[in-house]
């Protein structure tokens, strides 16, 4: 141990009249004693020139332990001697038993030898019971072996490799090591590999050959597996029309509803472990065996070569997959895309059974690996042939496909939400080549239009033109044969229309989405608002020239107007959703432009043969002195030429609302021509006696228009007369006896709300009174002037004053 640090001095308080030296070399004792740092009176020491004084200190404080080392010293050297003192003393005790033992010694061999000898002679007559016993062990092993031999001979003559590896395996275990026989132990040692190796080269051909007969058996397997489910998706589709039909139904008569009920399939649906029962048949149709994979598997299991064979089988599985990925570049892939899709889900469909019932062949994660090569591979290829295909049609069959290879797929649990993307992602291009396909089809049926009424002469022609678009205007069967009021643009344009729905709807469905009717809906404004009017429009503006033709078209556009009612449902159903959702958000006419265009020609022409009669106005004898009597020849014109367009062609295919558009307008157009004629130049001067007589042609009009009312439009007289408001409230005022009440604001909105006030001053200032013929002055002198010509001549100056 180490001696315990001194403990630590107090400085002995030196005396005042100490000297300098004593102090320091008292310090400096201190110090060293306490075990403290010395560098502070080295310092000093040099500083202060006398590095001899701390030298001096330093001996004498040496000669002062001196003693003290001395004293340690003699303490320490009577232990030691002491220690001598009782290695002697054991030294002694050591020789006293080591004499004692040897005499023990020589007691205790004298007593055992005799048992020694006769110990010798049992272990000898041992030895030669053992050398017999191991003799008949020997041979009992050999004959135990040469059985365990024989049996794996015949398992091996019968390929049951099994059987013959557990009997090698029982040789090597139980009998090779205690075989006593050197040549037969040798030849065991040479036998048993060679064995084995033949075994697994069998296994291996087998496997081989397997290997090469799955590959046909997947393709098939594909197919029919897909097969399956189009006939599946069919029977919904065939189901979901008997629904369709029975909702029809019962929003026809609540008290005759039909409810359709999920029939169960005829042919049974698979089983659901992917269309697979016990037996490894698919369907109960294609069976595919994995016996040979199996026995493989197990046999490589038994000789130890588990993860290699694993590794084997994942590695030429993966192979067979990559080769499925050729596209032959010399067979259209519109040819080939079936077989190419079936042979990847049959691969898929193989991959899984072996997944569930393999025992571990494979795992979850290297199918799901194989898996994203596959669906990967898949999305460029489509990516690239869509990319390729200019027709709708191509896109639109290797699009139902695909969807069905994901639905068979989905199945076994595969994940397809990228094949979908790739599906959606062109969208936008099948539906702008769907587009472009049907603006040709409707160019060249609109091309054909002959603008006559079209002619059915059996009732499958109606129900295929009318009824398949509910475009019928009453439930009850016309009598054949049966003159439409469409011409043949309708229903061909209508079939074009239906079939974009229903290739869209195709397109769409089996999509990954649930609610499509919106995208659906958004294609088909597009062909009608973009495609179709625009057709129809540039029809009216280049081919209809005359009043029958444009009454034609006017006709077809009403017919459209419920078509395109029929196609919105059409599509709402097709897609699932409720009629009432679609009732409920009934939009603007999509073919508006074309309807608008089609009525303002044929309003056009209307006018444009009114005018013709209408010149016959300036025939008018405008300072008559009698009325004419039933009307002027002009109105007398007009009114027969409307009376025989609307007792013709326009009663029998225009529609009401149509009929009473046109109607109107002409009518206004009319009241325009007279205020017109008026006012203008052609009319310098007219009496009353003229202004009777339009008076009598508006009238003339008027009757016209109540008996067109009372035909066609339900007695809605009132908003025809308006049209012709401005011409008769013109001669009203004319004929007025007091034409100043127009000043009056509450009496103008009342009756002369349609006048202008510009206008009534030309026309109030030539109107030429009686009282003003030639030579009238001289009777008249002196008499009092006409009110009404006095009130008249206030109103134009107030007017006047107005304007």
């Amino acid at each position: 141990m180490n001696p315990s640090k001194p403990p630590r001095r107090k400085i002995p308080q030196a005396n005042g009249d100490d000297s300098g030296d004593k102090l320091d070399q008292l310090l400096l004792s201190t110090a060293i004693s306490n075990n403290e740092d010395l560098g502070p009176f080295i310092r000093k020491a040099f500083a202060s020139g006398k590095p001899e004084t701390l030298q001096q200190h330093l001996k004498h404080f040496a000669r002062s332990k001196e003693s003290e080392i001395e004293e340690v010293c003699k303490a320490h050297y009577q232990d030691f001697i002491l220690a001598v003192d009782d290695l002697r003393s054991l030294l002694s005790d050591v020789e006293s038993l080591k004499s004692s033992l040897s005499d023990s010694n020589s007691k205790l061999q004298s007593v055992a030898r005799p048992l020694l000898t006769s110990l010798d002679s049992f272990v000898e007559t041992r030895n030669v019971s053992k050398n017999v016993n191991l003799a008949i062990d020997s041979v009992e092993s050999c004959v135990q072996l040469t059985e365990v031999c024989s049996r794996a001979n015949a398992h091996l003559a019968g390929d049951n490799f099994y059987m013959a590896l557990k009997c090698v395996d029982a040789i090597e275990r139980d009998y090779l090591d205690k075989t006593a026989s050197s040549t037969l132990k040798k030849m065991l040692e040479k036998k048993i590999p060679e064995i084995r190796s033949y075994i697994e080269r069998k296994v291996n051909k087998e496997f081989g050959d397997w290997l090469v007969e799955i590959r046909v058996v997947s393709r098939n397997l594909g197919q029919l597996a897909i097969g399956q489910a189009s006939s599946a998706r069919q029977r919904e589709e065939d189901l979901r029309i008997k629904q369709r039909q029975a909702e029809e139904q019962s929003r026809l008569s609540v008290r005759d509803c039909i409810y359709a009920l999920e029939e169960e399939d005829e042919d049974g649906m698979a089983s659901d472990d992917g269309y697979s029962n016990g037996n490894g048949n698919v369907g109960g149709v294609l069976g595919f065996d994995l016996t040979p994979l199996y026995r493989a598997y197990h046999i490589h299991q038994t000789l130890g070569l588990e993860d290699g064979f694993k590794q084997y089988y994942f590695e030429n599985r993966k192979l067979q997959l990559t080769s499925d990925f050729q596209v032959s570049s010399m067979t259209p892939f519109l040819e080939s895309h079936q077989t190419f899709f079936a042979q990847i889900a049959g691969f898929f469909v193989v991959e899984d059974r072996v997944l569930r019932t393999g025992g571990g062949l494979i795992s979850k994660m290297e199918v799901e690996n194989l898996w994203e090569i596959a669906v990967s591979k898949m999305c460029s290829v489509l990516e690239d042939q869509f990319s390729r295909m200019q027709t709708a049609n191509h896109l639109l069959l290797i699009k139902d496909y695909v969807s069905l290879l994901g639905v068979t797929l989905r199945r076994f649990g595969y994940p397809i939400d990228a094949l979908l993307d790739v599906l959606s992602k062109h969208r936008d291009k099948y539906h702008e080549l769907l587009l472009s396909d049907c603006r040709k089809q409707i160019a060249e049926a609109i091309g054909g239009d002959k603008f006559e009424q079209m002619l059915m002469k059996k009732e499958y022609e109606y129900s295929m033109n009318v009824l398949s678009f509910q475009i019928q205007t009453s439930d009850i069967i016309p009598a054949f044969p049966y003159l439409a009021p469409f011409s043949s643009t309708v229903p061909d344009c209508c079939r074009i229309v239906r079939s974009f729905i229903e290739d869209s709807v195709s397109f769409m469905s089996y999509g990954g989405q649930l609610e499509f009717y919106d995208v659906v809906k958004k294609y088909l404004d597009k062909l009608l608002s973009e495609v179709l009017d625009e057709a129809l429009l540039k029809l009216i503006n280049t081919s209809v020239s005359g009043v029958t033709q444009a009454m034609q078209m006017a006709a077809n556009m009403a017919v459209l107007e419920r078509a395109c009612d029929f196609f919105f449902r059409h599509a709402a159903q097709l897609s699932g959703v409720p009629l009432r959702m679609v009732e409920r958000s009934r939009r603007q006419f999509p073919l508006r432009k074309a309807r608008d265009a089609a009525e303002e020609t044929l309003s056009g022409l209307l006018k444009a043969k009114v005018d013709r009669f209408m010149t016959m106005i300036e025939n008018v004898n405008w300072m008559s002195d009698d009325p004419p009597h039933g009307g002027n020849e002009y109105i007398n014109e007009v009114i027969l030429y409307l009376e025989t367009v609307v007792s013709t062609t326009a009663s029998q295919i225009l529609p009401t609302q149509v009929h009473k558009r046109v109607l109107h307008d002409v009518i206004s157009h009319i009241s325009e021509m007279i205020v017109g004629t008026l006012v203008s130049d052609s009319v310098k001067r007219f009496n009353v006696s003229a202004i009777n007589g339009i008076d009598t042609d508006i009238k003339l009009l008027e009757s016209f228009v109540e008996t067109q009312a009372t035909l066609f439009f339900d007695g809605d007289a009132d908003q025809f007369k308006s049209a012709l408001a401005e011409a008769r409230q013109m001669v009203n005022l004319l004929v007025s006896n007091h034409p100043e009440n127009f000043l009056n604001p509450v009496i103008r909105e009342r009756s002369y709300s349609a006048l202008d006030h510009k206008k009534v001053v030309i026309v109030s200032e030539k109107l030429k009174d009686p009282s003003d013929r030639l030579f009238g002055t001289f009777g008249s002198r002196g008499s009092r002037q006409n009110p009404k010509k006095k009130s008249l001549d206030t109103l134009i100056k107030r007017l006047r004053d107005v304007s």
